[in-house]
C-alpha cells in the first residue's frame, strides 16, 4: 500500500513540494515508486505541469542510497558529525597553518563515524526486511565517505535525497582543496583564463600544505588498504561459501543417483508384480471356466443316472 504524502502545510507551493520531495524519501524503499508517481499525478492535475515533470524524473535510490537517505533522516546527530568530520578536514587560514596531528584527530574521528553509521545501516536494513550484505554496506560507507569529502564544497549531493551511490571525488581535486589552491566558496567555479603571451607564475606550497596533502594521501591509502581487506574477507568468504554450496550439490547429486536407482528397483519389481498378477488373472479366468463345464458336465451325468436308474427299475418289475 502506498502511503499518502502531500498533506504536509507550509508556507507557499514551492516550501509544500519541497517538503513531499523529503517524505517520498523518507518512504519504505518498496513504497518509493508508486508514492512518486502518485504525487506526479496530483500536480500535473493541478495545473504544475513543470513540477509534475520534476518529480516524475525522480530515480528510485539503490537500496544502498535508500540507506544513506534514512541515516540522514532518522540519525541525524551521527549524520552530522561525520559531516563536521570533513569540515574539520579544511585547510587552515593562514595566520594560523594547521597541524599534522589535528588532521590525524580529525581522520580518526572521521573513522569513528563511518563505523556508528555503518552499523546503523546494518540494524535499519534488517529491520526493513533488506539484507545488510558486505557490497551494500560497502557502497552505503562509500557514499558516505563521499559525502563527508563533498561538505568541503559548497555545492555537493544533497542529502536525504540520493538517487544512487556516490563516489568520492578525485584525489586531484580532494589535494588541491586541501592545500587551500581551489578556494572553498569557489571550488566549482573554472578559472580564469589566461592573457596569451603571459604565464602565471606557480605559487610554491609550503611545507605545511605539503603536510597536509601527504596526511590525506596517507589516509586515502590506508582507506584503500582497509577496503582492500574487506575485499580480501568478502572474496574469502564467498569462496568458503561456494565450497560449502559445491559439497552440498554433490551430496545431493548422489541422493539423486540413489533415489534414481531405487525407483528403477521399484518399477522393475512393479512391472513383475503387474505380469504376475495378469498371469493369476489369466488362470483364475481359465479355471473358472473349466469349473463351470466341470459343473455342467456332474450336471449332465447326474440326469443320466437318473434316466437309467428309472430304466432299471422299470425293467426289475
Amino acid at each position: 500500500m502506498v502511503r499518502n504524502i502531500g498533506k504536509r502545510e507550509g508556507n507557499g507551493g514551492g516550501a509544500k513540494l519541497e517538503g513531499e520531495i523529503d517524505d517520498l524519501f523518507r518512504l519504505p524503499l518498496a513504497e518509493f515508486t508508486g508514492a512518486r508517481n502518485t504525487l506526479s499525478a496530483r500536480l500535473k492535475k493541478e495545473g504544475r505541469a513543470n513540477d509534475a515533470e520534476r518529480v516524475k524524473l525522480l530515480g528510485k535510490p539503490p537500496v544502498s542510497a535508500w540507506a544513506v537517505n534514512q541515516l540522514y533522516w532518522d540519525h541525524r546527530d551521527a549524520f552530522d558529525d561525520l559531516i563536521a568530520t570533513g569540515k574539520r578536514l579544511r585547510p587552515a587560514q593562514k595566520s594560523r597553518p594547521g597541524k599534522a596531528a589535528d588532521m590525524r584527530d580529525s581522520l580518526d574521528a572521521r573513522r569513528e563515524a563511518l563505523t556508528t553509521l555503518s552499523d546503523l545501516a546494518t540494524e535499519l536494513l534488517t529491520d526493513a526486511g533488506h539484507s545488510p550484505s558486505p557490497d551494500t554496506l560497502r557502497r552505503v560507507v562509500t557514499t558516505l565517505e563521499a559525502l563527508s569529502a563533498y561538505s568541503l564544497l559548497p555545492n555537493g549531493p544533497t542529502p536525504g535525497r540520493l538517487t544512487q551511490d556516490i563516489d568520492p571525488p578525485s584525489f586531484e581535486l580532494m589535494a588541491a582543496l586541501m592545500s587551500g589552491a581551489i578556494p572553498f566558496d569557489d571550488a566549482d567555479e573554472p578559472a580564469p583564463p589566461r592573457k596569451a603571451g603571459k604565464a602565471t607564475p606557480q605559487k610554491a606550497s609550503s611545507p605545511g600544505e605539503v603536510r597536509r596533502i601527504e596526511e590525506f594521501r596517507k589516509a586515502k591509502i590506508a582507506a584503500a588498504k582497509t577496503s582492500l581487506q574487506d575485499a580480501k574477507k568478502s572474496l574469502a568468504d564467498a569462496r568458503a561459501r561456494t565450497q560449502s554450496l559445491e559439497s552440498a550439490q554433490k551430496k545431493a547429486q548422489a541422493q539423486v543417483r540413489e533415489a534414481e536407482k531405487h525407483k528403477r528397483q521399484a518399477e522393475s519389481l512393479l512391472e513383475d508384480a503387474t505380469a504376475a498378477y495378469e498371469d493369476a488373472v489369466e488362470r483364475a479366468r481359465s479355471v473358472d471356466s473349466d469349473l463351470r463345464e466341470a459343473a455342467q458336465a456332474v450336471d449332465a451325468a447326474k440326469g443320466s443316472v437318473e434316466e437309467s436308474t428309472k430304466e432299471l427299475e422299470s425293467l426289475l418289475r
